[in-house]
């Protein structure tokens, strides 16, 4: 049986739905045991799982309990990491984990490597392009 919708109900939903973000906070039921928010805990922070771990097993000790209801809560309340994000290297986990840390330390980072490459351009084009005689030489020798 059909359903009476108005016209563009299912677009608007869809446009309130947001596109996953490498900067949220997300559980990650891959690399998890139980529900997935130590690891992304883990995840998201750069620190090692296995230390997330013994620290929520001696909040909950120590905490009467408390901590295991916020871990259930959090469970509820994140989000899984979306399967796109799943299939990170390394390199670009710590960038990630790096920029949810400090997005301007970042953004200093990646401006002084630009700098770096910018200039390390401009000494080879201003290598090839100056009268170079041995230069002149080797590539007549090429040919």
């Amino acid at each position: 049986m059909a359903e009476n919708k108005l016209p563009g109900e299912h677009d608007r939903h869809r446009l309130t739905e947001q596109p996953p973000s490498r900067t949220r906070f997300y559980r990650d039921k891959r690399n998890g045991k139980f529900l997935g928010v130590c690891a992304g805990i883990a995840d998201y922070t750069g620190f090692d799982v296995t230390l997330i771990r013994i620290c929520l097993i001696a909040a909950i000790i120590m905490g009467s309990g408390a901590p295991l209801v916020l871990y259930f809560i959090a469970a509820f309340m994140t989000p899984d990491k979306p399967r796109e994000f799943a299939l990170s290297d390394n390199e670009e986990r710590r960038f990630w984990q790096g920029v949810r840390a400090s997005p301007a330390r970042t953004t200093r980072d990646i401006r002084s490597r630009f700098k770096d490459l910018d200039r390390r351009l401009a000494d080879i084009e201003s290598y090839v392009t100056t009268e170079n005689r041995s230069l002149a030489r080797e590539i007549d020798q090429l040919r």
